[in-house]
């Protein structure tokens, strides 16, 4: 879905003014795909925020879409990949520096005993963050890993 209005509104009011009503609507677009999803999907991970960013924010608002969509899967989270570093936001950034910003941003503590990933986020952008994010996970042990998003942003 093209981040646009009105999707790009109530994103943002979830991300930004903590209205979390939206984020089971979401869920539910999101699940509109999970017919078109890969079958060996086996864990579920919730693009993680630095712990201050959670911290402020009090939430993590790819938690709150991810969470939801590994117990509709049947499958577990994934709870021990970390932002290792606090990162700019994203938002006004080119592709180069959002590449230039995440790298090396993204940890993942100890092994991964699960095959295929699927990492959950509100909006891709210039695919970034999913980009860092695979690879940390296929150096702890992954093989394949997907993305899923409510919005496609660029």
């Amino acid at each position: 879905m093209a981040y646009a209005f009105p999707i790009d509104a109530a994103i943002k009011a979830l991300k930004f003014r903590r209205q979390l009503h939206y984020g089971p609507v979401f869920v539910d677009l999101l699940m509109t795909l999970r017919a078109e999803l890969p079958a060996d999907i086996d864990a579920v991970l919730a693009v993680p925020l630095h712990w201050r960013r959670r911290w402020l924010r009090g939430f993590n608002q790819a938690e709150e879409l991810a969470r939801p969509v590994a117990r509709r899967l049947d499958v577990p989270m994934i709870g021990n990949v970390h932002r290792r570093r606090a990162t700019a936001f994203q938002s006004g950034l080119s592709a180069r520096e959002r590449a230039r910003n995440l790298r090396a941003a993204f940890g993942v503590r100890g092994r991964l005993d699960f095959r295929h990933v699927l990492i959950v986020d509100d909006v891709i952008t210039s695919g970034a963050t999913l980009r860092q994010l695979a690879m940390a996970l296929k150096r702890a042990g992954a093989q394949k890993v997907s993305g899923l998003a409510v919005s496609r942003a660029g």
